[in-house]
């Protein structure tokens, strides 16, 4: 595992700045145990979100990883999420939950005024240690039905996720196809 920590923490562009606005599209949109000053919808261009990111500490263990989001470059693509406005302190804790190989990147977000801003996303590359590519929806989800870590199981990031989206009014078709192929298994279908 590449503890990315470090690389992210020489990120200084946003230093001086009283606020800054951090896209989130996976975990970050339904469970903000981080401190933040305003949250609003929005939306990331060019981008997709893919579970093709291991995740080796949260869901997930060095020996069974589980799978998490990240983000694809795809033109014309449209990521809808969640933009929270944080002081620059936030992307201490923010680090350190992001550690398995996501980078902070800057990016142009718009908001859900209509709004275009600078911000920062966690986006965990295909060149990271923990990136685990694609896979058929089925395996995918059978690798997320069995995998559990020290956040709970891997069963809960993803159907969590797929709620909030909802929530949010976002289609998504990778993630609702996982879930569909999640439920689907025998031994995990819902209760």
């Amino acid at each position: 595992m590449l503890d990315t920590t470090a690389i992210n923490q020489r990120m200084t562009r946003f230093d001086g700045h009283e606020a800054v606005w951090l896209f989130g599209y996976g975990s970050l949109i339904y469970k903000t145990d981080f401190p933040f000053l305003e949250r609003r919808p929005a939306q990331l261009r060019g981008w997709e979100r893919r579970f093709w990111q291991g995740s080796h500490d949260h869901r997930g263990t060095p020996d069974a990883p589980g799978r998490v989001a990240t983000l694809v470059p795809r033109e014309h693509a449209l990521c809808a999420g969640m933009a929270y406005r944080i002081t620059p302190a936030t992307f201490a804790p923010l680090d350190h939950r992001e550690k398995n190989g996501y980078l902070r990147l800057a990016t142009t977000l718009t908001l859900d005024d209509g709004r275009e801003v600078e911000g920062v996303v966690y986006i965990a590359t295909a060149d990271n240690a923990a990136f685990l590519g694609p896979a058929s929806d089925q395996a995918i989800a059978r690798q997320i039905a069995a995998a559990r870590g020290p956040s709970g199981p891997n069963r809960d990031y993803l159907l969590q996720l797929a709620h909030a989206l909802r929530e949010l009014g976002a289609d998504d078709p990778h993630v609702f196809a996982l879930e569909r192929a999640l439920r689907e298994l025998p031994l995990h279908a819902p209760a």
